[in-house]
Order: C-alpha cells, then sequence, then structure tokens
C-alpha cells in the first residue's frame, strides 16, 4: 500500500498518517519527494483499509502497490533518489556522477595514502579500500581489519574523499559504520537477510553489489530488506555476473542499469573493474557504463599493481584513472550529465 500526501500537506498532516499507519501495527515509510510525500506502507498481510486512510486530512488517495519490491519502486517515488554527504560537493545519484576509487585491498598505511593522493589529484571524490576482504581462499589476504579502517579516517581528513569499505558480517558491519561513509554489502552477501536488515538500522548510505547470479528483481528486494528498517540511502552496483564466458572475470551486465532505472528511483553505479577482471578492458567498459546512464563508477587503483595483495590485474594504473576521468567528463554531457570534481590536489592544498 502507499499513501500519497497532497501537493502542500502539513508535517503535521504527514506525521498524523504515519502515526495512524503504526497505531494499526504497520510500519509507515514516508519519501518526500519533489512535489509530493509519498507513505509507503509495510508489515501488512493484506491490503490495509484503504477508505479510512483516505478519510485523514492531507491524504490524496492510496494506492496498492504490486511489485514485491515497494519501498524501491518509483510506485513509492517518482523522483531520482540523490544521496548527499555533508561538508561536501559529493553526491550519488541525480545529474552529477559520482567516482569511487582505490585500492582492493589497505596493505599498508604508506600504501594507502600513497593511492588516495592519486584519487584525490584525479578529482574523484570516493576512496574505497578493502578492510575485511572475503576471499574465496582461506589462506589469501583477507585484510587489516580495524587498523585499516583507521587508515582510511586518517585519509578522509588529509584529503576529503568520503570513505566507501566493504562489511562482511554483523562485527564488521557495526565498525564499518563507525569508521566509513558509505557500507558495501559484496556480491557474496547479497542474499545475507540478517546482514542486509541491520544495515537497514544504520542511518547511513549502503551499497549493494548484484549478487553472481541475481536477477533484477533478487536485486531489488535485497534493496528492499534494507529500506524495509528504515534506511532509504541504498545505492546499487552492477559488477558483472557469471556466465559461461572465459575472457573476463565476469560477465558486465550494463542492461540492469536502464532496467533498474525504468522500475526504481534508487541509483546504480557500475564496477567495471570486478565486471572485467582484466586492466586492458576497466577503460572502455567505464565509458559503455557511463553512455548506459550509470550514476557512477567504482574502480580499483594501485600505484603497484603488481605487488598487490589483492586483485592485482584489475586495477589501473593512476595515470590510468586521470584518463578515466577525462573520457567521463567528455562523455557526462552527452548523456546530460556532468562529472563534479572532488578537491584536486596542489602543492598549497598538500601543505
Amino acid at each position: 500500500m502507499l499513501v500519497v500526501m497532497k501537493a502542500h500537506a502539513s508535517p503535521e498532516e504527514i506525521q498524523a498518517v504515519c502515526d495512524y499507519i503504526e497505531k494499526l501495527g504497520l510500519r509507515a515509510h514516508p519519501l518526500p519527494g519533489a512535489q509530493r510525500t509519498a507513505i509507503g506502507i509495510t508489515g501488512n498481510k493484506g491490503e490495509a483499509n484503504r477508505g479510512n486512510l483516505e478519510e485523514l486530512s492531507g491524504v490524496a488517495e492510496v494506492i496498492r502497490v504490486s511489485k514485491a519490491y515497494k519501498l524501491a519502486s518509483r510506485d513509492c517515488k517518482e523522483e531520482d533518489t540523490i544521496i548527499r554527504f555533508d561538508g561536501t560537493n559529493a553526491s550519488i545519484g541525480g545529474r552529477d556522477l559520482a567516482i569511487i576509487a582505490g585500492p582492493c585491498s589497505i596493505e599498508s598505511r604508506e600504501q594507502a595514502f600513497a593511492i588516495a593522493e592519486k584519487v584525490a589529484a584525479s578529482g574523484a571524490q570516493f576512496f574505497r579500500g578493502g578492510a575485511f576482504k572475503p576471499r574465496t581462499s582461506p589462506y589469501a589476504f583477507q585484510g587489516m581489519g580495524l587498523e585499516a579502517l583507521k587508515i582510511m579516517a586518517d585519509i578522509r581528513k588529509e584529503f576529503g574523499l568520503r570513505i566507501v569499505t566493504e562489511a562482511l558480517d554483523n562485527e564488521s558491519l557495526d565498525l564499518v559504520a563507525e569508521w566509513a561513509d558509505v557500507i558495501q554489502i559484496g556480491a557474496r552477501n547479497m542474499q545475507n537477510f540478517s546482514l542486509l536488515k541491520r544495515a537497514g538500522k544504520k542511518r547511513m548510505p549502503v551499497i549493494i553489489k548484484r549478487g553472481l547470479s541475481a536477477t533484477l528483481e533478487e536485486f531489488l528486494m535485497s534493496a528492499e530488506y534494507v529500506m524495509s528498517e528504515g534506511n532509504y540511502e541504498v545505492i546499487l552496483c552492477e559488477r558483472g555476473v557469471r556466465t559461461f564466458a572465459d575472457h573476463t572475470r565476469n560477465t558486465l551486465d550494463l542492461s540492469i542499469v536502464p532496467a533498474v532505472q525504468q522500475v526504481s528511483h534508487l541509483p546504480i553505479l557500475v564496477d567495471p573493474s570486478h565486471g572485467t577482471g582484466k586492466r586492458d578492458k576497466v577503460l572502455s567498459m567505464a565509458r559503455a557504463s557511463i553512455a548506459a546512464g550509470a550514476d557512477g563508477l567504482i574502480v580499483e587503483v594501485h600505484h603497484q599493481p603488481d605487488q598487490a595483495l589483492s586483485d592485482g590485474p584489475q586495477s589501473l594504473y593512476p595515470e590510468q584513472l586521470i584518463t578515466l576521468m577525462s573520457e567521463t567528463e567528455a562523455i557526462a554531457p552527452i548523456v546530460n550529465r556532468s562529472l563534479v570534481h572532488g578537491i584536486k590536489l596542489t602543492a598549497t592544498t598538500r601543505s
């Protein structure tokens, strides 16, 4: 169910409708839009009493939402969701493109700062780095944990970059929420429903990466788990799916971008690093991602990729990141987008 408020409904009227819904034992999800506020209803086994809701002050109409993903649907919110970050020009969603760049793993303070300086100099707004790493082999490098989070917090302070990093479980989720700006839920955890619900209780942005074989509906239902707990700052990310192809690590499914945008208001990013697994294919697929309408990119960058402890073969060199930024800036106006640079480093800003 969805309650659509009148264009000029007062905050008091909106709150009164939410209170009424809560008294029914249901959950109200107010989602303000440019022209109206819609209130999603979850927790109902059947259809709530539409007549009683329509009689409340400020209510324009009550409609049934047929999709399983109610809160993520454009039926619930017509306008694109834009997630902003206080004190910066960084945002995810809307006209401006978001660029998230950094190493697969934080390996040392020196390594992280060397790469972060290059990321900031490129004009990217976000720094990504793994503190907790899900690896196929139990013997592979698993990340530096809390120490990596502290290093990235220092990077934020030094360079003004917002921090994106992955949480693997409930324990690491609490740490990531404390130290980072954006929680990433990886592809392997896309349907870890208890983790998604716990992330939904955090009042901070969450990136959900598409699972290795997830359908569009399964992808959006993962977002719905987070949103159903009251966290509406959800970002989707296409990072390739598993197919028969062996010329790339995964098959990057760019058709998911317009498919998501047709039915959902949530922003969607593309990760061409994991999507291809090969450095020489990342730039071309990054260009294609922007042309397809993605709201931004997540790319892996390393100053010494041949020495990286994880995902070196798919990591860009810093000079390739500069090329990516330049090409993105050139393509953006063609698809009615713009690239807003973060704080570009100069000798003055570093001193």
